[in-house]
């Protein structure tokens, strides 16, 4: 469910679960290539309605993740938080191939996520994940009719999306999120439980299953594996890194994987408060 940018995208209620990553290989030709056919493709599937995880996820594994939580800065500020401003980059060893700017206003729903097409043109997206209502600009030109609706489903999947690379630590006790506890493993100095994400009634891709590294010592998750639904082990690696503290949060800003690929989730604003015009005009 790890999709850079592809459609096949899953989501939990009210704060979309993206997940759909593909391999850098086809990564790195998906982002670029989405504009240039955004207004020609199909809109992904409806999004389904997740169920409860308590029932069926292990009680260790619950007990790990609400630690995790607290680590972070606390279900209270995590709770209390206005809004995020944050860029989504996808880079291969010293080259940022793609950037997105995302803001993010918790408690309405709206969204706005702004870049450029890989012929060089803007593009504005202001959606709202409560309705799918929203305005689209490209190239500075207001898009209308079913144009701007194929561009609402494309800001929701690329919110899916970007936003789980960036804030998957706050997200594991989500409803439809099943966790599984899967022991222990050392890794040179450190301790790390292990944890499986599995995903019931939510999104297209249920069968995408995840694991999470949580080093003992810190509560903090340091890795996370993944094998996608209709592909084989072994699991894709990425490292969790380069973490920072916003507004009483902390978030990881770079995520590693093999050969020189990476997804920087960074320059990250806590926001007390949005002008208006942020989303309501490019």
């Amino acid at each position: 469910m790890l999709g850079v940018w592809t459609l096949a995208t899953a989501a939990s209620p009210g704060f979309s679960r993206g997940l759909y990553w593909p391999t850098m290989k086809r990564l790195s030709r998906m982002i670029p290539a989405l504009f240039a056919v955004l207004l020609a493709a199909p809109s992904p599937a409806a999004e389904s309605v997740a169920l409860p995880d308590s029932a069926t996820s292990d009680p260790r594994a619950i007990k790990i993740a609400d630690r995790v939580l607290q680590k972070l800065g606390g279900r209270d500020h995590w709770d209390a938080l206005v809004g995020l401003r944050w860029s989504f980059e996808v880079a291969q060893n010293d080259t940022v191939r793609s950037v997105r700017r995302h803001s993010w206003s918790k408690h309405t729903g709206w969204h706005r996520v702004t870049g450029t097409t890989r012929d060089g043109a803007p593009f504005v997206l202001i959606h709202n994940m409560n309705n799918d209502q929203g305005r689209a600009w490209m190239a500075g030109n207001e898009i209308q009719g079913d144009s701007l609706t194929k561009l609402m489903a494309r800001a929701r999947a690329l919110w899916i999306n970007d936003s789980y690379w960036f804030l998957m630590p706050y997200k594991l006790r989500d409803p439809g999120v099943t966790l599984g506890y899967e022991g222990s493993q050392r890794d040179g100095d450190y301790i790390y439980d292990k944890i499986s994400l599995a995903f019931r009634n939510v999104g297209n891709t249920p069968g995408d299953r995840y694991w999470v590294y949580v080093n003992q010592a810190s509560g903090r998750i340091e890795k996370w594996e993944y094998v996608l639904q209709g592909t084989q082990p072994p699991p894709v690696p990425w490292t969790w890194d380069d973490w920072e503290e916003h507004g009483g949060l902390w978030f990881a800003t770079a995520k590693h994987g093999a050969e020189g690929r990476t997804i920087y989730t960074r320059s990250v604003e806590t926001v007390a408060s949005f002008p208006a015009a942020e989303f309501t005009a490019p």
